[in-house]
């Protein structure tokens, strides 16, 4: 006799072995990417151990084998190695170790993310990890003691940025410096800037927006934290870049991102300072031996208070030699602050 309220009772049965059966085996997937490697692989008795515990599921061996096996044949990249009890592993993880520790260590050091942003980016990057390796990457976090913004919108400040590059579109934005007091002071007499941008660089801790200043009409640095609120997309298009113009050497010739006036220099430097000299100026930098002890190179450089401390950081081991007007500005400097002492 027919029963439609047993047909109806069977095919939710039936579906829900077939809801089970697709759970089962995202399971069994997800504890492989976290739980083995190639030093670390896993039994199916581990295996329904994890399910049981972790989400209260009950399999059986043969049926576990059987996904494994579909899992294989579906193409993602498990190893058997066969014994009494065969173990599996993944052989193709996201990120390799060194690569997580790399990253890890990159959040953890940039200045432009918060504390709380970098512990929680810092967890993220850790879970990718399989389980036996993540306590090798916790000890790597410590950031408390690191220099780190407090400002929280500087991720949607970028997204924006990124979005008007992406759209071709010009922004405006409100830009400010410290005052006394750690007060913010509005730049440009409170008005806002309009910027076509073109790239974002990260360059000594900090990111920066490079593209065209309305304002400057000219190529034109931004520090992206010192942007107030986030930027307005205009509808307006931005204005191309430059025809030969290259992004990567305008950041090369901007020293440490200032946006001052450019000059080309010329540095006599001691051969002990060869490595700093490759270090801010890549190897590339066309060197002349003078002397045993010596060497010159010339290199554009941003003009500004900060190429003129890293000079002074050395002591007479880099000279400026020229041209005259940049030695005059930092005999300046040098007497000027000379007087405050």
């Amino acid at each position: 006799m027919y029963n439609a309220n047993s047909e109806v009772l069977s095919a939710f049965v039936e579906e829900n072995m077939v809801n089970d059966s697709r759970i089962r085996i995202l399971r069994i997937l997800e504890i492989l990417r976290s739980e083995s490697d190639e030093n670390h692989p896993i039994t199916i008795v581990e295996i329904l151990k994890i399910m049981n515990e972790r989400w209260n599921m009950d399999s059986y061996r043969i049926t576990v084998q059987k996904d494994i096996a579909a899992l294989i044949d579906a193409g993602y990249p498990i190893e058997v190695v066969r014994s009494t009890q065969n173990r599996y592993y993944v052989t193709e993880q996201m990120f390799e170790l060194p690569e997580l520790k790399l990253l890890i260590d990159a959040v953890e050091s940039g200045k432009f993310i918060s504390e709380k942003k970098s512990r929680e980016l810092t967890e993220k990057l850790t879970a990718l990890a399989i389980r036996s390796d993540r306590d090798s990457l916790k000890r790597n976090i410590s950031i408390s003691d690191r220099v780190k913004t407090g400002s929280e919108q500087l991720y949607y400040i970028m997204d924006t940025l990124n979005e008007a590059i992406n759209r071709k579109r010009k922004v405006s934005f409100l830009y400010f410096e410290y005052h006394a007091g750690k007060k913010k002071k509005l730049k440009n007499e409170g008005d806002p800037y309009i910027l076509s941008p073109y790239t974002l660089t990260w360059n000594g801790d900090f990111y920066y927006v490079v593209g065209w200043s309305d304002k400057h009409q000219k190529i034109a640095t931004f520090r992206v934290d010192r942007i107030f609120k986030v930027p307005e997309i205009l509808e307006e298009k931005a204005v191309p870049k430059p025809k030969q113009y290259s992004i990567g050497d305008f950041a090369e010739k901007a020293f440490q991102m200032f946006d001052k006036e450019h000059a080309t220099v010329e540095l006599l430097c001691e051969n002990e300072a060869m490595n700093t000299v490759i270090d801010h100026f890549g190897t590339k930098i066309r060197t002349e031996q003078v002397d045993e002890d010596h060497f010159r190179f010339k290199a554009e450089v941003s003009v500004s208070p900060v190429f003129f401390a890293w000079v002074f950081q050395f002591g007479g081991m880099i000279k400026i030699v020229g041209p005259q007007e940049v030695k005059d500005a930092y005999r300046d400097r040098l007497e000027k602050q000379l007087k405050t002492m």
